[in-house]
């Protein structure tokens, strides 16, 4: 039973770190424009030698940061959090996806993004390992 409830809590712990590390930093995405690459997060774009901040407010933008910074706050609702974080991850995807698609060839996502994935898949197996802890004692 105690194997459930600790990779339970594995799996919960390294997820929300990599959680808060994927919407830290700001290498959700990198491409290739005008002789350099260029990367970008979600509060800074970085261009070689300096980085910003995001100062337009674009709706798929704000989804993001908004699910994120609500996943982070609720890493403790182990499904909660797995559902938020996959809300952002896929809003993210499909609207990187249908810009940077169609107007740059040479681009990618990058570590920060993958990091994300990864947090998903990890606090949906914590919830899972925590479900059937309880179902193994209680039921």
């Amino acid at each position: 039973m105690y194997s459930f409830m600790g990779g339970g809590l594995f799996s919960a712990g390294v997820g929300n770190i990599l959680l808060v590390i994927s919407t830290a930093t700001d290498y959700w995405m990198q491409y290739h424009k005008s002789g350099s690459y260029m990367h970008h997060g979600l509060w800074r774009y970085c261009v070689p030698g300096k980085c910003m901040t995001h100062t337009d407010s674009i709706a798929y933008w704000d989804a993001t940061r908004a699910f994120m910074i609500l996943s982070i706050l609720a890493c403790f609702f182990g499904i909660i959090i797995g559902f938020l974080v996959l809300l952002a991850m896929a809003v993210y995807t499909g609207m990187t996806v249908n810009y940077y698609g169609k107007r740059y060839w040479n681009w990618r996502f990058s570590w920060s993004y993958i990091m994300g994935w990864v947090s998903v898949v990890l606090t949906f197996f914590s919830g899972t390992l925590y479900n059937t802890e309880h179902e193994l004692r209680y039921f």
